[in-house]
C-alpha cells in the first residue's frame, strides 16, 4: 500500500467518478482504475462498488476510507515538519486578516516575531468577505484569519481565533432609528443600506447581511462606511469594537430590523494543508494559538 494509492481513493471519492479523479490528479482514466484494483488486491478488499454511475464506497471501504483519511493527514503534517526542520528563514510571510477583526492580537504578534526574525519582510492585507480565502487558495497568503464560508475544509488546516459581533446602527438622527419598534424589511427597504464590498474577484463572492431588494451604497471600508452613517446618510452593520465610543457618545444607535438582529461571526486562523510552511510562517502560526481569545 502506497500513499499515492491513497490519494487515488480520495480523488475518486471526492471527484464522484474515475474521470474527474483523472483530471484532477492529471492522470489517465486507465491508471487511476489500475491503482485503486492494485490497492484493493494487496488488502484483499472491495472498497468502491462499481455497479452505478457514480463509484460509491462499500461500508467496508467507508471505514478503510476513514482511516485512510487519517492517514494522509499524518503523512501531510510529517512532511510540513520535516520541510519546516530543514528551512531557513523566509524572505517574505504573508497574512491576509478578515476587515472586521480587531488587530491587537495580531500586531502583537508580528512584533514578537519579528524580533526573532528581523529579516523577514511581513506582508499584511485586510481583506473582507471572501477576499481572505481567495488570497489563501490562490497562494498569495501563507496565513488567514476569517470566517470557515466558502472554505475547503479538507484542504485547509483550522483554530477557532476569536468572535466579531456585528451591530446594524445608524445615526440617531436617521429616521429608522428615530423608534425602537421592530422596523420590517418592507419599511426599510427605502433606506439605503451602506455595504462593505467583498475584495475577492467574485469566484467565491459572499454576500452577507444585505436587505433584499433595497436601496444600496457599496464602499471599500469600515472606516468610510462609519463615516458615511455618522453623516445620516445611510445604515448598515459594523463590528461593535469598531463603534464602542461613538454608540457609548450617542453618536450612532442600535437599530431593531427584521431579520438584521445583532450577529455573532466566529474567525479562524487558517492555512493551507499541503503549502511549505516556513519557521518564520510557524512561528506567527503557534504564537497565535497561543493568544488569549
Amino acid at each position: 500500500m502506497t500513499y499515492e494509492q491513497l490519494v487515488v481513493l480520495h480523488a475518486i471519492v471526492t471527484e464522484g467518478t474515475f474521470r474527474g479523479a483523472a483530471d484532477r490528479l492529471h492522470k489517465s482514466q486507465s491508471a487511476i482504475s489500475h491503482m485503486l484494483k492494485k490497492l484493493e488486491a494487496e488488502i484483499d478488499m472491495v472498497l468502491l462498488s462499481r455497479e452505478a454511475y457514480r463509484p460509491k464506497l462499500t461500508p467496508a471501504g467507508e471505514v478503510f476510507y476513514r482511516q485512510a483519511i487519517r492517514v494522509m493527514q499524518q503523512m501531510n503534517e510529517l512532511g510540513s515538519l520535516a520541510k519546516t526542520l530543514n528551512a531557513i528563514q523566509e524572505a517574505e510571510v504573508s497574512l491576509a486578516i478578515a476587515a472586521t477583526l480587531p488587530l491587537q492580537r495580531v500586531l502583537e504578534v508580528i512584533g514578537h516575531v519579528r524580533a526573532k526574525f528581523p529579516a523577514t519582510h511581513i506582508h499584511l492585507s485586510r481583506e473582507s468577505m471572501s477576499g481572505p480565502i481567495e488570497r489563501l487558495l490562490h497562494d498569495r497568503a501563507d496565513i488567514i484569519i476569517a470566517s470557515m464560508d466558502g472554505v475547503p475544509v479538507e484542504q485547509v488546516e483550522a483554530v477557532s481565533f476569536a468572535d466579531v459581533t456585528i451591530l446594524p446602527v445608524a445615526h440617531p438622527a436617521f429616521e429608522p432609528a428615530q423608534s425602537k419598534h421592530m422596523k420590517t424589511i418592507a419599511e426599510m427597504q427605502t433606506y439605503t443600506q451602506i455595504i462593505v464590498a467583498d475584495s475577492g474577484s467574485g469566484a467565491l463572492s459572499q454576500s452577507r447581511d444585505l436587505l433584499p431588494g433595497g436601496l444600496r451604497w457599496t464602499v471599500t471600508d469600515f472606516a468610510a462606511k462609519k463615516e458615511i452613517l455618522q453623516a445620516k446618510l445611510g445604515w448598515g452593520g459594523i463590528p461593535e469594537h469598531m463603534i464602542i465610543e461613538e454608540l457609548a457618545r450617542g453618536e450612532l444607535v442600535q437599530l431593531n430590523v427584521e431579520g438584521f438582529q445583532p450577529r455573532q461571526s466566529r474567525l479562524f486562523q487558517i492555512r493551507k494543508r499541503d503549502r511549505d510552511v516556513g519557521v518564520v510562517a510557524q512561528a506567527i502560526w503557534d504564537d497565535l494559538m497561543g493568544t488569549e481569545s
